[in-house]
């Protein structure tokens, strides 16, 4: 363990930037969120509607989980933000282990630093002190934040305490996933695999409602933090299960990375064929983008069966509520309010699709960093064919995996309601709408890859922002022109859908990803 203190310390420096952020998105948007809840909910009576129909409705059940208690303001937040309170943070941890592990590895870093006093244990165990550190951090914060409004403070740290858990589980998954594979990358998709597969447990089993297969949220980390049951029960006892989860986790990994070479993962790498078949920039980027583009596409296929099957429920929740289906009529009916859920879930599916759009963008910048791209732009291959040829699975490969969402959601609602025909193209149709506006995160990417190399990173503070403006925004109270920033609220609505806004988003995208081009074209690599 020599040396791990200051791991820890050169790890904080280097990520003195984008750990603030994480804290302060995280904090922020839980303080925000109570705000607007006490505002929109004022009343005991609109709460109490708010509870009936939230927890009558597997739409609701399956996107946000139960509410568990709608006679208290932090009831309504934990119901509210408590899952993607749980996303965000076990996203930030996995990225955090990752980068301070298996990619110094592949950089070559770490056997540098194994050169010195440094005992084998100290890279893992500094990596996860800093993501464990930062994820108790935010925790403690949401925590004094929710008694900064006068909330009960049992309540509220079992809310924060919850959300930490789930960060700690998710830094002892990095913290193996790490140990597998020789590249970063994969480490990460293993990790983000995992996290795509407990989030669809708990929403599948929360959808189920009492009389189906509830206990599949006991098989997810986010599931434990419902099962906390913050400002209700506060059942601290669950927590128990993230933190065993975690030392078992990290244990393990300690364990493995002890019996293998630095550099090297427990997972064979694929050898490639005997002879050489790649004959072109293209061919080369399809090789290397494809599992990430199969992966995408099996996992939004995925989430749009799930949301797909529970669009029923939408239009039956009005049967079940006389008084809501009062308000409903007036704004059209229930096809109106399945109209609404297509929206919403389409415009998330297009949030979730630019997460692979920089990905596959940022690929670039991994490419020259690892010093791969210097000796292959020394061929007859040019500048921008080699930028292009990534950048095509950033702009079309997008397209695949919006489509496959949306043949997720059609082919199940349209067994539903007896209408595959008509249902499943409309569906598909909405999905790939959301494209344009995942092409003009997508730019911003490439032009800060050709403009400003070293800022790479604001990318994902750009889908962060992005997904926050866009879901959380209106419920915030925030401006309508600090909305606008994000380029997903200007996406016309299922089924109005119009071509002027899609022109214009499409528009914005060209002149970045042009600004990128070009500025890769004039500057140095590796700069």
């Amino acid at each position: 363990m020599i040396g791990t203190w200051q791991l820890v310390r050169l790890a904080l420096r280097r990520d003195r930037v984008l750990l603030p952020i994480w804290v302060l998105f995280l904090v922020g948007v839980t303080y925000s969120t109570t705000t607007a809840l006490e505002e929109l909910y004022s009343s005991q009576e609109s709460r109490a509607m708010l509870g009936i129909t939230a927890n009558a409705n597997s739409a609701f059940l399956a996107m946000l989980g139960p509410l568990h208690d709608w006679s208290s303001l932090g009831g309504l937040v934990v119901w509210r933000w408590g899952v993607f309170s749980g996303l965000f943070i076990a996203i930030m941890a996995m990225l955090v282990v990752t980068r301070h592990t298996r990619a110094e590895e592949e950089a070559g870093r770490t056997e540098l630093i194994a050169a010195t006093v440094v005992g084998r244990h100290a890279p893992l165990a500094a990596a996860v002190v800093v993501a464990g550190g930062t994820s108790l951090l935010i925790g403690l914060l949401q925590a004094f934040a929710l008694i900064g409004k006068d909330l009960d403070a049992t309540g509220a740290f079992a809310f924060g305490l919850s959300t930490a858990s789930v960060g700690l589980v998710f830094t002892g998954i990095g913290a193996l996933t790490a140990q597998l594979s020789e590249n970063s990358r994969v480490s990460n998709a293993i990790a983000g695999g995992f996290l795509g597969v407990t989030y669809l447990f708990r929403a599948a089993g929360d959808a189920a409602g009492e009389s189906g297969p509830q206990w599949l949220t006991w098989l997810s980390p986010i599931g434990w933090t419902e099962h906390v049951r913050a400002f209700g029960d506060d059942r601290f006892w669950v927590l128990l299960l993230p933190l065993t989860a975690f030392v078992l986790l990290v244990g393990v990994s300690s364990y493995v990375v002890t019996r293998r070479d630095v550099g090297l993962g427990l997972l064979p790498a694929r050898l490639g064929p005997a002879h050489g078949t790649i004959g072109s920039p293209f061919g080369l980027a399809w090789r290397l983008q494809k599992g990430s583009l199969i992966g995408w596409s099996t996992a939004l296929f995925g989430v749009g069966v799930i949301y797909g099957s529970v669009a029923q429920a939408v239009g039956q929740m009005v049967e079940d509520n006389p008084t809501l289906g009062q308000v409903v009529q007036q704004i059209g009916g229930a096809d109106a309010m399945v109209d609404a859920f297509f929206a919403t879930v389409t415009q998330l599916l297009g949030l979730i699709t630019s997460i692979y759009l920089v990905q596959a963008v940022l690929r670039l910048r991994s490419e020259e960093t690892s010093f791969r791209a210097e000796p292959l732009l020394a061929t007859p291959v040019s500048r921008w064919g080699w930028v292009a040829s990534h950048a095509v699975f950033a702009l079309v490969g997008g397209a695949v995996v919006l489509a496959a969402a949306g043949l997720g959601l059609g082919l199940v609602h349209g067994v539903q309601v007896d209408d595959l025909g008509g249902v499943l193209p409309r569906m598909v149709g909405t999905a790939l709408v959301q494209l344009p506006a995942a092409w003009v995160v997508a730019g911003v990417a490439l032009a800060l890859f050709g403009l400003l190399p070293q800022l790479t990173g604001v990318s994902w503070a750009v889908v962060s922002v992005s997904l926050v403006l866009t879901l959380l925004g209106p419920a915030l109270r925030l401006d309508q022109w600090v909305i606008n920033l994000a380029p997903f609220t200007h996406v016309p609505k299922y089924p109005d859908i119009t071509f002027g806004p899609l022109a214009w988003l499409t528009g914005i995208a060209v002149v970045l990803l042009a600004a990128g081009f070009a500025g890769f074209r004039r500057r140095d690599l590796t700069t």
